[in-house]
C-alpha cells in the first residue's frame, strides 16, 4: 500500500505539470475556438531563449524578462500577421495557420540558438524529501513537489483571470462569436494579443520546468502531443478540465506502468494516456467539463 501511494503521488505531481501544458492550449482555444498547434513550439522557443540569454551572460531574472518581452513580441506578430487577416474564417483555416506558425517558430529558434541539447538549472534538486522519507518511507522528489506547486499557482491565477476579470469575460465572448464580440465593442485584435501574451508566459513557465527536468531540446515541441489526452479528458474549453484531466492522466499512466506494464512487456507509460483518451471519446467526446453541442439536422 505504501508503494501504491508513492506511485500515485508521483503521478499526481506529474499530472499537475501536464495541466500546465494543457493550459496553454485552453487559453488560445477559449479566445479563438481553435487548437493552437504552435504551443509546443512556443514552449521550446521560450526555454531555449532563456538558456541562450543566460549563456550570453545575462542574470537569470534578466533573461526571464527578456524572454517574456520576446513572447510579447511574438504575440503581437501573431495577432497582426497571422490572426487579423483570418477574422471570421473557418476554424480549420486558423488551425492550419497555427501549424505554419509552429514550423516558423521552430526554425527561428534553431536558427538563432542552435539545435543542440542544453541543460537548465533552476536550483531545484531532483532528490527525495528527507523528512517525508524518514516518516513515511515514501520517496517524493523535491523537484516534482516544487514544480507542482508552481504549476498549481499558475492554474489558480489563470482561473481567477478568466472567471473574475473583465478581460476574461471578453475572452469568452470572443470565443463564442467573433462578429458578435466586435458588434458590442470588444476589440478583437487586442483580446487576441493579450491571450497570446498570456499563453506565451505559460509557455515560458512550462519550458523552464520541463527543460530543467528533461533538458532543453527540440523534443519540447512534442509537449503538444502530451497535452492531447489531457484536453480530451477535461475538455478543450475548461481550465478546471485541464486540471482534472492532467491529474487523471498523470496518475493513471504511472499506475498502469507499474501494475499493468509487467504483463505486456513494459513501456506503456508513453502510450497508455492515448488509449485512455480514445476510450473516453467513445463515452463522452466533449470531455468532463466540455460544453455539449446540439446540432439541428
Amino acid at each position: 500500500m505504501q508503494f501504491f501511494f508513492e506511485v500515485l503521488i508521483g503521478g499526481l505531481l506529474a499530472g499537475v505539470m501536464y495541466s500546465l501544458v494543457a493550459l496553454g492550449f485552453v487559453l488560445i482555444y477559449k479566445a479563438s475556438g481553435v487548437f493552437n498547434f504552435a504551443q509546443g513550439a512556443m514552449v521550446y522557443l521560450a526555454a531555449v531563449s532563456l538558456v541562450g540569454f543566460t549563456e550570453m551572460g545575462a542574470p537569470f531574472w534578466v533573461a526571464m524578462l527578456l524572454v517574456l518581452a520576446l513572447m510579447v513580441l511574438l504575440a503581437i506578430f501573431t495577432e497582426r500577421v497571422v490572426l487579423r487577416p483570418l477574422v471570421n474564417q473557418p476554424q480549420i483555416t486558423l488551425f492550419m495557420a497555427t501549424i505554419g506558425l509552429s514550423f516558423f517558430i521552430e526554425g527561428a529558434a534553431q536558427l538563432f540558438w542552435g539545435a543542440g541539447v542544453r541543460g537548465l538549472d533552476l536550483g531545484l534538486a531532483d532528490e527525495p524529501i528527507g523528512w517525508i522519507s524518514d516518516k513515511s518511507g515514501m520517496s517524493i522528489s523535491k523537484f516534482d513537489l516544487a514544480s507542482a506547486g508552481i504549476a498549481a499557482v499558475m492554474v489558480i491565477v489563470l482561473a481567477a483571470f478568466f472567471n473574475k476579470t473583465r478581460i476574461g469575460r471578453a475572452l469568452r465572448a470572443v470565443a463564442d462569436d467573433h462578429q458578435a464580440a466586435l458588434a458590442v465593442g470588444i476589440p478583437l485584435q487586442h483580446i487576441w494579443a493579450i491571450v497570446w501574451t498570456v499563453a506565451g508566459f505559460v509557455a515560458l513557465v512550462t519550458g523552464m520546468l520541463w527543460g530543467a527536468r528533461n533538458g532543453v531540446s527540440f523534443s519540447l515541441t512534442f509537449l503538444a502531443l502530451k497535452a492531447l489526452p489531457v484536453l480530451i479528458l477535461g475538455g478543450f474549453e475548461s481550465i478546471a478540465g485541464a486540471i482534472i484531466g492532467g491529474l487523471i492522466i498523470g496518475a493513471t499512466e504511472k499506475l498502469a506502468e507499474v501494475y499493468i506494464g509487467p504483463y505486456v512487456g513494459g513501456g506503456i507509460e508513453s502510450w497508455f494516456p492515448y488509449v485512455l483518451a480514445l476510450l473516453f471519446l467513445l463515452i463522452r467526446p466533449e470531455g468532463l467539463f466540455g460544453e455539449k453541442h446540439i446540432d439541428r439536422v
